[in-house]
């Protein structure tokens, strides 16, 4: 498969961060990485693993002959902002069933209305031991839902800009009641005919919605991409090809992807980047493999990260939100992220060492800088490097429409990304 076909195929797959998570494990146990749990002790010489944080956190990595030969590591995170499905959700008005659900990160709220909209993720049953409940994948993956626009007859100012209001204005429309049906039992019969498990076992869930619709190319030469989850599935995937490279090539060292969860809301949790288990993980290796402590410590501080997260590309409608000298344009390379506020990783040293590669390996790349008067967003990268001490520098390819429940990219970047974490674990 093509890079473009490959991206979208893995982008159709991960309809939720479990989901993301079990895509990038399937695709890397079918090279051969071996899985490890979190909870057991590890002992190990050279060789290609992966372990799973809490279901929505993925760590894989490749350990060469001579592990202290040198230390590189790649991030990106698994999470997209969405609408997530909140305990006891369902709403009757009039017949009509709408689920009570709340925004997961900054998504632009408009985007979702009127599309039609499916649901994916986990739900949890009872079983013999409470602390061992069951997880049950689920995914619709067919049209369920939608969130209906309301008609410019009834708001002749919709044209003029509209503040939706999360709790009222973004109930998604479920089902319709008949006279009969007790619209209150409805949500737990659905749920149990989705794990087939009687619907008094149900304990829990974490469903996140999606746009069902998938991704596509389009424009002249179909040099666009158009999908659901660019930020940051392209990161993923890159990362995933990275790590795939240096086990092909048997490379010496320590290579290791971070495929972390929670960035969109803080990185703060138990898997986010902000977590110590990424420390940990590289100490725990360096143990398995029969090293000290203190080499692990001077590893890192003479190791390399690339933090993976998508960039704003110019927006031809909206020159004026641009920086005045540095300006991504789509199809045209990756991106490097530079901000003074370190709301991007990055230094001079590391910038540097970013472009030698990615000019010895004939890898087109951009700056971006965030215009001085408009404050942008962050990644984990910075967070990632301030928990693990070690030069990191922001990477990643250029959108428009970040956080729309459909973004734009240009189908050459996601070659150029892919190239560079080749070239980086390699």
């Amino acid at each position: 498969m093509n890079t473009v076909a490959r991206l979208l195929e893995y982008i159709d797959n991960s309809t939720s961060p479990y989901h993301t998570v079990k895509a990038s494990a399937d695709l890397l146990k079918a090279k051969g990485f071996k899985e490890l749990q979190l909870d057991e002790l590890w002992a190990f010489s050279e060789g290609d693993y992966f372990v799973k944080v809490y279901d929505t956190t993925l760590i894989a990595f490749h350990v060469g002959t001579n592990l202290r030969d040198s230390l590189r590591i790649v991030s990106a995170h698994t999470d997209f902002p969405a609408l997530r499905v909140k305990p006891n959700p369902l709403i009757e008005a009039k017949g009509y069933g709408k689920l009570n659900v709340e925004t997961y990160g900054g998504l632009i709220l408009n985007t979702w209305l009127d599309r039609p909209l499916s649901m994916a993720g986990v739900v949890v049953t009872r079983s013999e031991d409470p602390f061992h409940p069951e997880i049950h994948y689920v995914d619709i993956a067919r049209p369920l839902l939608t969130i209906p626009n309301l008609a410019i007859h009834m708001n002749r100012n919709i044209n003029d800009g509209v503040a939706l209001d999360k709790q009222l204005h973004m109930l998604p429309l479920f089902m319709m009641a008949n006279e009969t049906e007790a619209i209150n039992d409805e949500w737990l019969i659905f749920l149990s005919e989705q794990v087939k498990r009687p619907a008094e076992d149900i304990l829990s869930y974490e469903l996140t919605l999606y746009p069902v619709e998938g991704g596509t190319t389009f424009g002249r030469y179909d040099e666009f991409i158009s999908s659901p989850r660019i930020d940051n599935l392209t990161s993923c995937m890159a990362c995933l090809e990275g790590i795939l490279e240096a086990q092909q090539v048997e490379a010496e060292g320590l290579r290791l992807i971070a495929l972390f969860d929670n960035e969109e809301v803080g990185s703060r949790t138990k898997q986010g980047g902000a977590s110590t288990i990424l420390s940990q993980l590289v100490e725990r290796i360096y143990m398995a493999t029969g090293h000290t402590k203190a080499e692990c410590y001077a590893d890192i501080a003479g190791g390399f990260m690339l933090s993976a997260d998508v960039a704003h590309g110019y927006h031809p409608n909206y020159p004026e939100k641009n920086d005045m000298t540095n300006v991504p344009v789509l199809n045209q390379g990756l991106v490097l992220k530079v901000a003074a506020s370190q709301s991007y990783a990055g230094d001079a040293w590391a910038m540097a060492t970013v472009k030698a590669l990615c000019e010895t390996n004939d890898i087109p790349y951009q700056i971006y800088v965030n215009r001085s008067n408009i404050p942008g967003g962050s990644t984990v990268g910075s967070i990632s490097s301030a928990m693990l001490t070690m030069r990191t520098m922001d990477v990643g390819v250029p959108i428009l429409a970040m956080h729309s429940a459909r973004e734009t990219m240009g189908a050459n970047d996601q070659e150029a990304l892919e190239h560079l974490m080749r070239a980086f674990l390699r």
